[in-house]
C-alpha cells in the first residue's frame, strides 16, 4: 500500500480515481493515520476489510505505537468498511453523533451491496462508532492533540473533520473533493456554507477525502465551491422558472460538471439540488 507522509506524523494513502462500479472501488478514498507518542489514530479505514488490513500492516511497518482510535469522517462505504480490520481490545471507533444510527439503518444494505468487500457480506462486519462526537471533542495521542468537529448536514448528515494541532493539518473527509466530481447526498446549501466558513480559516494543509494526499488551503476548495455554486444558481433559477425536474436536470450545473473527472454522476447532484431548492 502506498503511504505518503505529508507532515510530521501524518500519513496518507491516496485513493484511486475510480467510481463505484469499478473493480477497485474499495480503494477510492484517501485514508491514513496520525502518530502520537502514546497512540495512533486512524482516519478512515477504506472500502473493504482487505483495504483496512493493508492499512493496518502499513501502520505496523512504520510504528510500534498502539492504535487507540479509528475515526470515520462520514458514512460512505469507501471510508468505513475497513473498520473490521481494526477490531481489538481497547480500540475505539469514533464518528459523528448521527453515524451510529445511519450505519444501523444501512447495515443490511452494506452487507448486500458490498458482500465482496465484507468477506462475504456478514452484517456484523459493518462496524459503527463506540464513541460519538456531538459537537466537538479532542483526543490526546500523547504530545499530540487532535480536534474532532461534527458538522451540520453538508456532503452527508454525518460529516466529521479532524484537525491536528501540531502540524495545523485538517482532514476534511469528503467535505472536500479534488479532481473527481463532488457527490451531494446531504444539503447543497449546508455544504456551501461549510466551504465558505472554512475557506475563511487558515490551515497549513488539508487532506481531502478524494484527490491528492494533501493540498494547500484555501485554494484546494475553489473548484468545488464553483461547482456547488453553479448547482445552487442553476437549480434556483429552474425552480423560479417553474421547470419540471426532468428538464431542470438537463441544464443544472452541466457546464461546471464538465470540468471534473467521473462526472457521469452529475445528474444525481442536479436532481438533489433541484429538490432541495424547491422547498427553499
Amino acid at each position: 500500500m502506498e503511504i505518503v507522509q505529508v507532515a510530521a506524523g501524518i500519513y496518507v494513502h491516496p485513493g484511486r480515481e475510480v467510481g463505484i462500479d469499478h473493480a477497485n472501488r474499495e480503494d477510492s478514498a484517501n485514508i491514513g493515520f496520525i502518530v502520537g507518542r502514546e497512540c495512533v489514530a486512524v482516519v478512515d479505514s477504506g472500502g473493504s476489510i482487505d483495504t483496512g488490513r493493508a492499512l493496518l500492516a502499513a501502520i505496523h511497518n512504520r510504528t510500534d505505537v498502539p492504535i487507540c482510535y479509528v475515526i470515520n469522517t462520514h458514512v460512505h462505504f469507501d471510508h468505513i468498511l475497513g473498520n473490521a480490520a481494526f477490531v481489538e481490545d481497547g480500540v475505539e471507533f469514533v464518528g459523528h453523533q448521527k453515524l451510529t444510527e445511519v450505519i444501523a439503518n444501512n447495515r443490511n444494505f452494506f452487507s448486500e451491496q458490498f458482500a465482496q468487500e465484507l468477506d462475504g457480506g456478514r452484517p456484523e462486519l459493518v462496524i459503527g462508532p463506540t464513541k460519538s462526537v456531538l459537537a466537538s471533542t479532542s483526543l490526546d495521542l500523547g504530545e499530540r492533540k487532535i480536534v474532532l468537529k461534527a458538522h451540520s448536514t453538508a456532503h452527508t448528515t454525518t460529516d466529521l473533520s479532524v484537525f491536528d494541532e501540531n502540524t495545523e493539518t485538517l482532514w476534511t473527509g469528503d467535505l472536500v473533493f479534488i479532481g473527481r466530481l463532488p457527490i451531494l447526498e446531504g444539503s447543497l446549501r449546508g455544504w456551501l456554507t461549510w466551504v465558505e466558513e472554512y475557506q475563511a480559516r487558515s490551515f497549513a494543509r488539508i487532506i481531502p477525502g478524494h484527490g491528492p494526499a494533501s493540498a494547500a488551503w484555501p485554494s484546494a476548495a475553489d473548484a468545488q465551491r464553483e461547482y456547488l455554486t453553479a448547482l445552487l444558481t442553476d437549480a434556483r433559477k429552474a425552480v423560479a422558472d417553474g421547470s419540471y425536474i426532468e428538464d431542470a436536470i438537463a441544464i443544472i450545473g452541466v457546464n461546471a460538471a464538465s470540468k471534473w473527472k467521473l462526472s457521469d454522476v452529475h445528474s444525481r447532484n442536479a436532481s438533489r439540488a433541484f429538490r432541495e431548492l424547491e422547498w427553499e
